[in-house]
């Protein structure tokens, strides 16, 4: 696959792992740790029907002893914009395709594919074909992080191209979507920018604050407009305050907005992930990605949108100035660090990574937990909470490796 033009990462070959239990071949795990809405089940089984999780084992099932492993639910990332050496800003469908199949080799078994700051026609052409895998079941949807953003707060997107958000351009995205939308980052202090928020929560589109110099109160009135997500907590927007809270106090004291994380060890001193947790709780934690083409594939030279990125030791900035140019995490590491490195329990990570970001998707009745009937979306972790196994919709994307 050809990678994102410019980028001269080291490529680290996808491996997939075949297995014999697939859709058509009903499975049982035995003897693992499993972890379910209702509690941590030590020696417990989980069966797999078809593309469903079975409430009790199959006749003729295919028994797997995972004895000292976890099993959690397929990760979900609401804010990713590409892997695998592709981005989903400006690749073709294959190098789209190739881009979420990294992140499912890494456990991520639903993903909102984001876009980067853009002219207002490519965007909207961009939508087209993002909206076309979404129904296809590739993607969950798309996410829209720019060009609706404060030039003050730019993070890693062209100056050139931000705009305010004009309640009809935001129009424009959502309908170039095709009922496909599901967020939209706003700088909501920006003119047009509550009634953009009210736009977009009129139409069933998560508006999220991000990228934003508001103040304490502007962002109040943005999530009394109908704000419900603050993109990437802590990061392109102004710090706590004694005197001039700031957004991140309105968004972590409001039990309405669920806020996003990324836990890679660079965008985030652990303590501002603890006090994130303290406040918010797992329940209105979403760890994400925000990856770029980076992700799975290597260090080296790469584009996001119309700027050059150049990663080193796994860390994206931008070549011009130094600012961090989203990240080249996967969830799986994602959740390994939450639990060894941010001393989080396991059913918070599995909250923070699966649960809140279903629910906050409307996805929650098929994906996001370990139940009977719901999708078969899974990840095995070993006792280091190294992944050893991802199952996605009763298949085997990384057969389980547990010898």
């Amino acid at each position: 696959m050809a990678a994102h033009p410019g980028a001269r990462g080291t490529a680290r070959p996808a491996t997939h792992h075949p297995h014999p239990a697939t859709a058509d071949r009903p499975t049982v795990l035995t003897g693992a740790t499993v972890v379910l809405p209702t509690g941590t089940v030590d020696n417990g089984r989980l069966a797999v029907d078809g593309t469903r999780i079975a409430a009790t084992a199959p006749e003729n099932a295919h028994v797997i002893d995972a004895t000292g492993h976890y099993v959690v639910p397929g990760f979900v990332d609401l804010h990713n914009h590409g892997g695998g050496g592709a981005s989903f800003t400006s690749g073709s469908v294959d190098d789209i395709l190739k881009g979420i199949h990294t992140h499912r080799l890494h456990g991520t078994t639903t993903l909102v594919a984001s876009t980067v700051t853009g002219g207002m026609d490519s965007l909207a052409r961009r939508a087209g074909l993002l909206s076309e895998l979404a129904e296809q079941g590739e993607i969950a949807g798309i996410h829209f992080e720019g060009p609706f953003i404060s030039p003050c707060r730019k993070g890693a997107h062209s100056e050139e191209l931000l705009r305010d958000p004009d309640p009809a351009q935001v129009r424009k995205l959502i309908d170039a979507a095709r009922g496909r939308a599901k967020m939209v980052t706003l700088a909501t202090e920006l003119p047009g920018g509550l009634d953009s928020v009210r736009l977009l929560a009129d139409h069933g589109v998560i508006a999220a604050v991000g990228h934003t110099d508001a103040t304490y109160e502007q962002t109040v009135e943005a999530i009394d407009a109908g704000a419900t997500v603050a993109t990437h907590l802590f990061n392109a927007m102004p710090p706590v305050g004694h005197r001039s809270p700031g957004p991140i106090t309105a968004l972590l004291e409001d039990e309405r907005i669920t806020v996003e994380l990324i836990n890679d060890g660079t965008h985030l001193h652990p303590a501002a992930l603890q006090l994130a947790f303290h406040h918010a709780g797992a329940h209105r934690v979403a760890f994400i990605t925000d990856a770029m083409d980076a992700a799975g594939f290597g260090d080296g030279r790469y584009w996001l949108g119309p700027l050059e990125v150049e990663v080193a030791d796994g860390v994206a900035r931008l070549l011009a100035d130094g600012t961090i140019a989203g990240s080249t995490l996967t969830l799986d590491r994602a959740f390994q660090r939450a639990v060894t490195v941010d001393g989080l329990s396991v059913e918070d990570a599995v909250t923070a990574l699966s649960a809140t970001p279903a629910r906050l998707l409307g996805l929650d009745d098929t994906i996001g937990s370990l139940e009977p009937g719901k999708s078969a979306d899974l990840v095995l972790l070993d006792s280091a909470f190294e992944l050893k196994g991802v199952m996605r919709r009763g298949e085997w994307v990384v057969g389980p490796q547990l010898g």
